[in-house]
C-alpha cells in the first residue's frame, strides 16, 4: 500500500468519489529538489508547466514557492493572472495558434517564445520592437511515449535547428529583437545524456545569437510510477547541467537565465485519483474491477498505456489477487489488465497513485458524466479546491432549439 500520510479512505467518505486529492508537501519536496539540483547555477529559474494540473489553488501554491508558469494557451495565461502572477511570471510557448492570440498574449505583457516562421515574421514585421524567444526542434527523439516526444524531426514544434539561417535573415531584415532560444525534446525523459545531447545543440545554436537574456531547456523529467521503477537522475543532471552552463557563459561572454519548464516532475507523485467499486464481474476469462469512473476522468492509461500503482484503500491487508480494472464509459476503458490487487468487493475504493498530472487537466464530460473534485492536502487538512459538478455545469451554456 502507498506510504502517503494523507487521509485518503477518510477524504473519498466526506468528499465522495470520483476525487482527485493532492499532497501539497510532496509538491513542494519535488520543487525543492529542483531547487537544490540546480544550486550552482546564479541565475536559475523554474517555470511550472500547468498544463500538468492548473487547478487555480495549485498555481497558487506555485507562487507560493517561487515559480514562474510555463503556459501554451492565451486561456493558461488567464488562468496564471487570475491565481496572482504578474505577466513577468509567465512565459507563452504556443504551437500553432492565431496571429490574434499571438497578439492578445502580447498585449498582456506576457514573454512569449516563437515556434515557426511564418509568425516569427508577422511578429518582426508588426511588432519589432517587442522581444520574443525562439522554440528550437534539436531533432532529438526522446520522451517514452511518441505522443510526448515531442524534439525529433516529424515532430510540429518548433523551428528546425536547420534553419536558423532563415530565422537570423528574419530579425535582421526586420531588426526584431531575440531574446531567448527555448527547446523541449518530450517528457519521461529517463538519460541524461539524452538531454545534455540536445541542450548541447541550444548551446551551440546561442552562440549565433547577439544579447539573450535567457535559454529554455523545457523539461520532460521522468518519475517513478512504482517502487522498482526508475526516475530522471535530477540530482547528476543538475551537477553536469551546472558545469556545462558555467562554460557557456564564459564562451558567450555574458551572464544569461538558465529557465526549466517541469510539469509532471512537479506533480504527478503528489496526486491520488480515488474511484468506487461499482461492481465486481467476474467472465470466461477475467475478473473485472468495475469502477464509478472511466477514461472521461483518468485517460492516462488508455491514451499512453500509463502503469499507475493501484491500491484497495478499503482493504488494505487483503489477499493478493487478479483483477482487470475497468471503467463505465461505453468504450473500452481499461485501467489496468490482469493487476494484482488486494482483494476487491463491491463498495471499496481504490486509489490510482501518480495521479497529479495530466488526470483532471484531461478529464472530459464524454457521456455526458460530470467532472470529479479535487482536494488538496494543505498544511495537514483538507481544502475542496473544485467542487464535484452537476447538471446544471453540465447544461449552463447550451440552448434549446427555437423554431
Amino acid at each position: 500500500m502507498s506510504t502517503t500520510q494523507v487521509p485518503l479512505l477518510e477524504l473519498a467518505e466526506t468528499y465522495s468519489c470520483p476525487l482527485y486529492v493532492y499532497d501539497a508537501a510532496v509538491i513542494e519536496k519535488q520543487y525543492n529538489r529542483l531547487v537544490n539540483a540546480f544550486a550552482d547555477i546564479a541565475d536559475f529559474r523554474i517555470h511550472y508547466a500547468m498544463k500538468a494540473l492548473s487547478s487555480v489553488a495549485i498555481l497558487q501554491y506555485f507562487k507560493q514557492l517561487g515559480s514562474g508558469l510555463d503556459t501554451v494557451s492565451l486561456q493558461e495565461v488567464q488562468l496564471g493572472l487570475h491565481a496572482g502572477f504578474s505577466p513577468d511570471e509567465i512565459v507563452f510557448t504556443p504551437s500553432g495558434v492565431s496571429t490574434d492570440e499571438l497578439e492578445a498574449v502580447m498585449r498582456l505583457g506576457v514573454s512569449m517564445n516563437i515556434d515557426n516562421l511564418k509568425d516569427l515574421e508577422w511578429m518582426g514585421t508588426h511588432y519589432p520592437e517587442v522581444p520574443v524567444g525562439v522554440r528550437i526542434n534539436p531533432h532529438v527523439m526522446a520522451g517514452g511515449h511518441a505522443n510526448i516526444s515531442v524534439g525529433h524531426i516529424d515532430s510540429k514544434f518548433g523551428i528546425s535547428v536547420h534553419q536558423l539561417p532563415l530565422v537570423h535573415r528574419i530579425r535582421q531584415n526586420t531588426g526584431m529583437t531575440i531574446h531567448g532560444l527555448h527547446m523541449h525534446t518530450g517528457s519521461d525523459i529517463l538519460d541524461v545524456g539524452v538531454f545534455l545531447h540536445a541542450a548541447e545543440i541550444l548551446f551551440e545554436a546561442a552562440l549565433t545569437f547577439p544579447d539573450l537574456a535567457c535559454l529554455d531547456f523545457g523539461s520532460g523529467f521522468k518519475v517513478a510510477y512504482g517502487a522498482n521503477d526508475t526516475e530522471t537522475d535530477i540530482e547528476e543532471l543538475g551537477r553536469l547541467f551546472a558545469e556545462r552552463f558555467a562554460q557557456f557563459v564564459t564562451d558567450y561572454g555574458q551572464s544569461v537565465k538558465l529557465m526549466i519548464e517541469p510539469g509532471k516532475f512537479l506533480v504527478s507523485e503528489s496526486g491520488y485519483f480515488l474511484a468506487k467499486v461499482n461492481g465486481v464481474k467476474q467472465t470466461t476469462s477475467s475478473v473485472f474491477a468495475q469502477l464509478d469512473s472511466g477514461f472521461n476522468h483518468l485517460i492516462r492509461p488508455m491514451l499512453y498505456g500509463a502503469q499507475h500503482p493501484i491500491y484497495n484503500l478499503s482493504n488494505q491487508e487483503g489477499k493478493m489477487r487478479f483483477y482487470t480494472v475497468v471503467g463505465y464509459i461505453c468504450e473500452t476503458d481499461t485501467f489496468a489488465a490482469n493487476r494484482k490487487i488486494e482483494e476487491i468487493h463491491e463498495g471499496d475504493i481504490l486509489a490510482f497513485a501518480n495521479a497529479g498530472a495530466y488526470g483532471f487537466s484531461m478529464a472530459s464530460n464524454y457521456n455526458s458524466r460530470y467532472k470529479p473534485a479535487e482536494v488538496l492536502w494543505y498544511k495537514g487538512k483538507a481544502q475542496l479546491i473544485r467542487a464535484h459538478e452537476t447538471f446544471e455545469d453540465l447544461i449552463k451554456n447550451q440552448f434549446f432549439l427555437k423554431d
